[in-house]
């Protein structure tokens, strides 16, 4: 059975501008994912909010589309419902989260897609879903 992954925005930046830290290989974390899910033929699930993200942190619709060009056949795109826009702003307010976060969580758990991140954030929901890191799955 094909396994689906949900990257978290950072994960995409980590890949796409190769974000090492010391002691922190981020970027390289990334590309080794990737390279694991294209070979295994494994899915990425992405949002109209990854986009929003990207947007957000600089890159336009043309760069995202570029960057994305080489890995398209793993990919799988969907939109937010208002449904989990809704919940997401819920849980943002109660559990003190961004709202995106909680949005990416929602997104994941709907479609069975493991969400996978490095933010702290996903440990205060990890009843809607489990993340895991780069690193865990390599």
């Amino acid at each position: 059975m094909k396994k689906i992954y949900y990257l978290d925005t950072s994960i995409w930046l980590d890949f796409f501008e190769q974000r090492d830290e010391p002691n922190l290989p981020k970027g390289e974390w990334a590309q080794i994912l990737l390279e694991k899910i294209i070979e295994d033929d494994d899915k990425i699930l992405y949002s109209d909010s990854t986009i929003f993200e990207l947007k957000a942190s600089g890159y336009s619709i043309h760069d995202i589309h570029t960057m994305f060009k080489s890995i398209k056949s793993v990919l799988l795109f969907t939109r937010a419902t208002k449904k989990q826009l809704g919940k997401a702003k819920d849980i943002s307010a109660k559990r003190k989260i961004p709202k995106r976060d909680a949005l990416h969580a929602l997104i994941s758990r709907d479609y069975n897609a493991t969400i996978v991140t490095l933010d702290k954030h996903f440990q205060k929901i990890l009843d809607i879903t489990k993340s895991k890191t780069p690193k865990e799955l390599i």
